[in-house]
């Protein structure tokens, strides 16, 4: 029998914890359930305590005092082993009946990551009220499928099943809500198999409010794609970078070279020196691009030799 945790990060959600637990629980008896306090100051871990109690239920409450969603799961997951990790929010809007179609394909092999995808549905802009943050789920979406080569449905959503392998060998760096982000990237670039299924997604209850802030997180999320994109992706980054100062060079230096051709002088000596100073580090930019492409390909190796020290493999000779 598969051993499932079920992580829920938890600030100030005094208001649904309890009903989360317990929907949980009633979805999955057999799963042990972990409420990751993230410094509430409000009743969440006495409320989430009394359900644990009451349903005589496994799992328990982590602390971790390092603000943010993605301190909160790092902490989950170096202190939690089990075979499958399933992610959600504590605020009720992931429907916890769902649970046994997400984790259906990693308990089957076929993905290391499924996402509960809000989006194909079209619940998520029915329920969520903020235009700002659909057009944001919408931009993120094309930048990392694009960045990343994939074709996924829903990048930021929070409820995800997750393998042993991918837990054990993601290193988490975000430490807010850009965690969603971050662990897509990850999973795309470095080949694990990732799975979309449709959920429901109901608003939050009334007198519970969004730890979200539309400016801020989105700015931090855009952070984190442009960080990744030129962690893994240095030689796309830097050559584009290149050519964008190359083309800067040329057309300051175009009056200098129509000046040369028509008269054999170089009145304008400033401008010359500026455009051929930009087509020197445009140069020296691809050249940076091209050595730390090769050091991103040893950390790919380096990664991959995780990956497959963390697989336990399905067929064996018998």
């Amino acid at each position: 029998m598969l051993d499932i945790a079920i992580i829920l990060p938890a600030y100030n959600e005094e208001l649904t914890i309890a009903a989360t637990i317990e929907a949980f629980h009633k979805a999955m008896p057999s799963a042990r359930i972990y409420v990751v306090n993230n410094n509430s100051s409000d009743r969440t871990v006495e409320f989430a305590s009394e359900m644990m109690d009451r349903l005589n239920m496994t799992g328990g409450i982590i602390q971790e005092f390092r603000q943010g969603k993605g301190n909160a799961m790092r902490r989950a997951f170096l202190e939690i082993d089990a075979d499958i990790y399933v992610m959600a929010d504590a605020d009720m809007t992931y429907p916890p009946d769902q649970i046994n179609e997400l984790i259906a394909p990693v308990a089957e092999g076929r993905a290391d990551m499924v996402n509960g995808d809000r989006l194909s549905a079209g619940d998520y802009d029915r329920e969520n009220k903020r235009p700002l943050h659909n057009f944001g789920n919408w931009l993120v979406q094309r930048l990392v499928n694009y960045v990343s080569k994939s074709n996924i449905a829903d990048i930021m959503t929070g409820y995800r099943a997750l393998s042993r392998t991918f837990v054990k060998t993601y290193p988490v760096l975000a430490e807010g809500f850009q965690i969603e982000t971050e662990m897509t990237i990850f999973a795309a670039l470095f080949r694990f198999n990732i799975v979309d299924i449709p959920i429901r997604y109901t608003n939050r209850p009334v007198g519970s409010y969004s730890k979200l802030r539309t400016y801020r997180d989105g700015m931090r999320v855009l952070k984190t794609i442009f960080n990744l994109f030129r962690y893994y992706k240095p030689l796309s980054f830097f050559t584009l970078l290149a050519v964008l100062l190359a083309f800067l060079g040329f057309m300051l230096g175009l009056p200098v070279i129509w000046e040369f051709f028509n008269t054999g002088y170089i009145q304008h000596l400033p401008l010359a020196v500026l455009a051929t100073g930009i087509e020197v580090i445009a140069v020296v930019t691809f050249g940076v691009g091209l050595n730390l492409d090769s050091i991103a390909y040893h950390r790919r190796l380096d990664t991959e030799k995780n990956i497959q020290r963390h697989i336990t493999p399905r067929y064996k000779k018998n």
